[in-house]
């Protein structure tokens, strides 16, 4: 944890703070190898600071910190979401910014994809963007007619798969990037809390399980196209 400017300017040269500063310059110089000479500037001054200055050594190094965070977050985005109960339009607002960041794909996996599912996020799908949806049988009969109305409508293909050993709910975006959703997306928090989470250090794992699950699922043919 950050030490406050008392703490530092008090006992600047404890082995806690000594140890949250070489962390810092860690971090900083892990992020941004130029911004690093930021961190040795301030630090060349540290063993003569006292008071004022020691506060403006822990001020650059905290603002860096700030700045590293903000950066990482406009670039990764919001790893995940919880929805609180009942806040069906926050879910869905969610999801679509998450949809609208797709260049490539959007590729859902949700055993209850229906009618609901489609008029509700495939009009958030960019024109040049695929779409694959691989679901359960119990839904197809919904999910079917609004697919294929879908395809009439906007002259795109759709990909549907079929396949009855699905549980989790995940969108994958341009095959390089994995969303888990707590709930069905048709209902997303309609009637619990739930999450939309972030899958990094599993996702090839991930990818690759579903990629498998689809090739072996029954392929779906539509009357539009």
């Amino acid at each position: 944890m950050a030490p406050t400017p008392d703490e530092f300017a008090r006992d600047s040269g404890s082995d806690e703070h000594l140890a949250w500063i070489g962390q810092v310059a860690a971090v900083i110089e892990r992020w941004n190898a130029v911004q690093s000479v930021s961190v040795n500037y301030a630090l060349f001054h540290f063993p003569s600071d006292r008071s004022g200055p020691c506060r403006k050594t822990l001020s650059t190094l905290k603002i860096l910190l700030h700045r590293a965070k903000s950066d990482l977050r406009m670039k990764l985005g919001r790893s995940s979401v919880v929805v609180a109960d009942g806040c069906v339009f926050e879910y869905f607002d969610e999801l679509r910014k998450l949809i609208a960041t797709a260049r490539e794909e959007v590729f859902f996996v949700d055993p209850y994809l229906d009618a609901n599912f489609v008029s509700k996020y495939l009009p958030h799908v960019a024109e040049v963007v695929s779409i694959r949806l691989l679901s359960g049988s119990k839904k197809r009969a919904t999910l079917l007619p609004a697919v294929e109305a879908f395809e009439q409508q906007f002259g795109r293909p759709i990909s549907v798969r079929v396949s009855d050993g699905l549980h989790d709910r995940y969108l994958f975006i341009d095959k390089t990037a994995c969303h888990f959703s707590g709930a069905s997306f048709k209902d997303g928090a309609k009637n619990s809390p739930t999450i939309l989470a972030q899958i990094t250090d599993a996702f090839q794992t991930m990818w690759n399980t579903y990629e498998q699950k689809w090739e072996r699922g029954a392929i779906v043919q539509t009357k539009a196209l």
